[in-house]
């Protein structure tokens, strides 16, 4: 190689080292001015894209407010639960994973498993597990696998008051019941919690944390009495179960403030697994439907009488064996000859046709003003989600067989608690309160603001309700219509009732009844009354044989745990016959 050549190589190799020093140069810049760009200008931009996919929003469920019995016996809590959650994008061996938890929650890991493959940064695999379950599964250390803190409902007492309290769906709202409408005030508000996680959902101390506390609910006291309403349930059960009827409902209320303390449906359900019993029984029947209720509402028939001094307790009457009037001939619910009962005889005896006579001495007009008195047709005020008012047809719109129906409680209809009510009246010296399922509110910090007492509206006179009641008294002895709702020691005042069923599809009545009885004790002084209706039994028919023994074991009860003593006077003796 000669000296030519040699420069000539020379020259190439500086050449190549320039150009690659060159390269290098600009690569070095652009790798310089894109790390500026990114530290200098994007940083912030990026430092936040960064903490979004770290960071997680979790529900700070708040605690439902809870409701309890008259005297603070839990009816309806809430208890600490987890929501079981998952990452698909860091789940790593899906159906393994599955079947590790499908084993602790009983599931099928199958379909489980669906829930585990994707791209969902956020899942539910499971609602309101035990904390028990939770601290299971999170001890297998499952990629992906999370959960957050929610609330379970809880129903102490399970079928207890079912219908009325009813129960909240798998999204914790109220679905039925004092659960649904006092859902704003029970649920409260959620909070939320915003946190910086670790790959393994864990959150980091040092992270990004900001938080919105839950806002507890309200707790609701119930006027409820959680042991009279356990001995209610037993003794209709087993009277509607004796009689294979259909169903049945009792209400029994305090006379002096209107609360009841004990609403009963039966058949009922389990309030913690709603889902497992037939719906119609969530359905709080004493509220929601009415019916005609027969011979009991001859109550305001002989009240409005009386209070109107038209006739008295001794006032005779002469009782063909049916009576004629326009468009209808009517007849006692047995056959009998003519016969000469007084007016306390013709509500003893509960003879339709004597009924009759006494409220045309009132007058149609008269008559119309104290059902309306009386609340026949009207709110209760409880406001119970689908309650039924009842019906009472305008006076203008009566037929020639409106006004004769009427005295004898049929044309026309209420529900449970409304006749319930109407007894509370009388035994209350006339006086209407209107009923209560309310005590109070329980406050978040605990304390208890009472709900506010409603004004009485006089229907009858002190005096007329007394004779009545004294009228009522006859029902129970061996002379009337239910002797066996007497109980030893105390005054008893009642009314039966075997009200006809109206067939919906023909409009006519049809061979069902509802065989009721309503009483008060003591009769002097009543504390209590109690409201029993059987729906369509099979076995029996009269209200005295059917509802009377109910009534019975429930006041009974009711009497010796208010120690309420029992009474010194015997009954006045009201002549039946003339």
């Amino acid at each position: 190689m000669n000296f030519f050549e040699k420069k000539v190589k020379l020259r190439k190799t500086s050449q190549r080292l320039h150009i690659i020093a060159a390269l290098s140069t600009l690569i070095f810049i652009a790798y310089g001015a894109k790390l500026v760009e990114v530290q200098a200008y994007q940083a912030p931009t990026l430092s936040l894209a960064a903490t979004d996919n770290r960071t997680r929003t979790a529900v700070l469920t708040a605690n439902r407010g809870e409701i309890t019995d008259r005297n603070g016996a839990p009816l309806a809590i809430s208890v600490e639960a987890r929501n079981l959650t998952a990452d698909q994008t860091k789940v790593v061996d899906s159906e393994e994973t599955a079947k590790q938890i499908a084993e602790i929650l009983s599931l099928d890991w199958e379909e489980l498993a669906t829930n585990l493959i994707g791209e969902k940064r956020f899942v539910y695999l499971a609602k309101k597990i035990t904390p028990a379950q939770w601290n299971a599964i999170r001890s297998l250390r499952l990629p992906g696998i999370y959960s957050e803190k929610t609330t379970d409902r809880i129903y102490p007492a399970n079928t207890l008051a079912a219908s009325l309290i009813g129960f909240v769906g798998a999204e914790g709202h109220g679905m039925s019941g004092i659960e649904y409408a006092f859902e704003e005030m029970l649920s409260g508000e959620n909070g939320s919690m915003k946190f910086e996680a670790s790959a393994g959902g864990r959150q980091l101390p040092q992270g990004l944390h900001s938080q919105v506390d839950p806002v507890p609910g309200v707790g609701l006291r119930l006027t409820i009495d959680r042991d009279l309403q356990y001995v209610a349930e037993q003794s209709l059960a087993g009277q509607v179960d004796a009689a294979a009827a259909k169903s049945g409902t009792l209400v029994a209320m305090e006379v002096k403030t209107g609360k009841i303390l004990a609403l009963v449906n039966y058949p009922t359900f389990d309030a913690n697994f709603p889902s497992e019993s037939d719906p119609t029984t969530w359905v709080n029947r004493a509220l929601v439907d009415s019916y005609e209720p027969g011979s009991t509402a001859k109550l305001m028939t002989v009240a409005a009488v009386i209070n109107e001094n038209v006739a008295g307790p001794n006032t005779q009457f002469i009782i063909p064996p049916e009576l004629k009037r326009p468009s209808k001939t009517f007849r006692d619910h047995t056959p009998h000859p003519t016969l000469q009962l007084t007016l306390t005889g013709v509500f003893a005896k509960s003879s339709n046709i004597g009924t009759i006579l006494a409220s045309e001495m009132l007058g149609e007009k008269k008559f119309y003003e104290y059902l309306k008195r009386f609340g026949v047709g009207q709110p209760t005020g409880l406001n119970f989600p689908g309650e039924s008012n009842g019906k009472l047809p305008d006076l203008e719109t009566w037929s020639n067989t409106s006004f004769p129906t009427f005295s004898f409680g049929q044309g026309y209809s209420v529900n449970a608690v409304q006749i319930a009510s109407m007894y509370a009246t009388v035994a209350n010296d006339g006086k209407r309160i209107p009923p209560t399922l309310i005590e109070g509110f329980i406050q978040n910090d605990g304390s208890f603001k009472a709900l506010e007492a409603k004004e009485p509206i006089e229907v009858i006179t002190p005096n007329s309700a007394k004779i009545v009641r004294e009228m009522m008294e006859t029902v129970v002895s061996d002379e009337g219509t239910a002797p066996m709702a007497s109980i030893a020691g105390y005054r008893v005042g009642g009314k039966t009732g075997t009200a006809q069923v109206v067939d919906p599809e023909c409009k006519c009545y049809s061979d069902n009844v509802i065989a009721s009885f309503i009483g008060m004790a003591p009769a002097e002084d009543p504390e209590i009354v109690v409201a029993i209706s059987i729906h369509h039994p099979k076995n029996g028919r009269w209200g005295g044989r059917l509802a009377g023994p109910v009534f019975k074991e429930v006041a009974q009860y009711a009497l010796q745990e208010r120690n309420i003593a029992p009474s010194e006077g015997a009954m006045k003796k009201l002549p039946v016959e003339w």
